[in-house]
């Protein structure tokens, strides 16, 4: 979508988003993103479908390589497809435990990482990785970025559903092609995501799960933002 109005005809208000968003707006935003978190158990309440349809709507506004819209949604209610899907993760679960280093290994164990007998919403997340929508721009090079359109999409609605107090969970201990198998997906389709969404039994707290479980712990933000060439310590200093 395309706005009418020439670069130079904007505000400066409008320019710098003064007109739209606030202090207020910015201060929400950055409580919403710390609040997110990956939801593993949900209460049996059933997600108004005036809201879930309405997250929706914002999940198919995120930003698509070449305007592709690749992501395909897909809600699940079949119960055959579910038990399905819960022997998948089992199977996959198991060899992951089996896999984990010794040491953790009780820790993995004790770790809830689905929510799939639980979520009154269950959807499975694919990629049409041969879409004609948006005719191939900007994927040529890097046809991946369609998946990461996905991925955009994925976030946006667990934003918009965590602003509505609704929680999400991304399940990946699955075996993409058993999944593909019980919904008969088309060959071209991408597993990117299973989601569990729905009211979480437990308020989220700022701190995920996995860092207060001792799993692990957030990294720096120098360990993960870089520069190049390398800044000498006096610099970043007076950059921030």
């Amino acid at each position: 979508m395309h706005d009418h109005k020439s670069p130079t005809a904007l505000s400066s208000g409008e320019a710098d988003g003064a007109a739209l968003f606030d202090d207020a707006f910015r201060e929400a935003f950055a409580r919403l993103v710390r609040y997110r978190r990956d939801i593993r158990a949900f209460r049996p309440d059933p997600v108004p479908q005036e809201v879930l349809e309405s997250c929706m709507r914002l999940a198919h506004r995120a930003p698509s390589v070449g305007y592709s819209q690749p992501w395909r949604f897909v809600q699940v209610q079949d119960a055959q497809v579910m038990a399905r899907v819960i022997d998948s993760f089992s199977r996959a679960n198991a060899e992951a435990l089996a896999a984990t280093e010794e040491s953790r290994r009780g820790l993995y164990a004790r770790l809830k990482l689905e929510g799939l007998r639980e979520a009154p919403v269950q959807m499975a997340v694919f990629c049409d990785e041969e879409t004609d929508i948006g005719h191939g721009l900007g994927a040529r090079t890097m046809p991946e970025t369609r998946r990461y359109s996905v991925v955009c999409a994925i976030h946006t609605l667990w934003l918009a559903l965590r602003a509505h107090g609704i929680g999400l969970g991304w399940v990946s201990i699955l075996y993409p092609e058993d999944v593909k198998a019980a919904l008969s997906a088309p060959e071209s389709w991408r597993f990117i995501a299973w989601l569990c969404i729905g009211w979480p039994a437990v308020a989220p707290n700022s701190t995920p799960e996995l860092e207060r479980a001792g799993w692990e712990r957030r990294l720096p933000l120098d360990a993960v933002w870089l520069h190049h060439p390398p800044q000498k310590a006096q610099d970043k200093g007076r950059s921030g």
